[in-house]
């Protein structure tokens, strides 16, 4: 069990009565300090409380985008060097990241 739903679990267990379980325990037991849990027993009252993190399903901010991924495959296209001379070349992005985005377009040359 993820141990932030068994903390949120086990705040509103004591909130409603149902335990008697002091915030130091429920830290012991989840591995949270708690003043953490001091804020997640707020976050439930006031019902603002998020299981998932704010940055899950978010793009990378350094992350290729689509028109750098195009420029690169036709800049590529063009050229008669290696993958290597070519990195060397361009110099914008990292060996790995120029190699996977060849590799996937299926233009790359043995």
């Amino acid at each position: 069990m993820n141990s932030k739903k068994e903390a949120v679990n086990l705040i509103e267990k004591k909130l409603a009565g149902k335990t008697f379980l002091s915030y130091k325990e429920i830290a012991a037991i989840t591995g949270y300090h708690p003043k953490y849990l001091l804020q997640l027993k707020k976050e439930v009252i006031d019902g603002t409380i998020s299981l998932r993190h704010g940055n899950c399903f978010k793009k990378p901010h350094n992350a290729i985008t689509e028109d750098e991924r195009n420029y690169i495959i036709n800049l590529y296209k063009r050229s008669h060097v290696s993958v290597k001379k070519f990195c060397e070349f361009y110099g914008k992005r990292s060996y790995s990241c120029i190699y996977n985005v060849l590799r996937d377009a299926g233009v790359m040359r043995h």
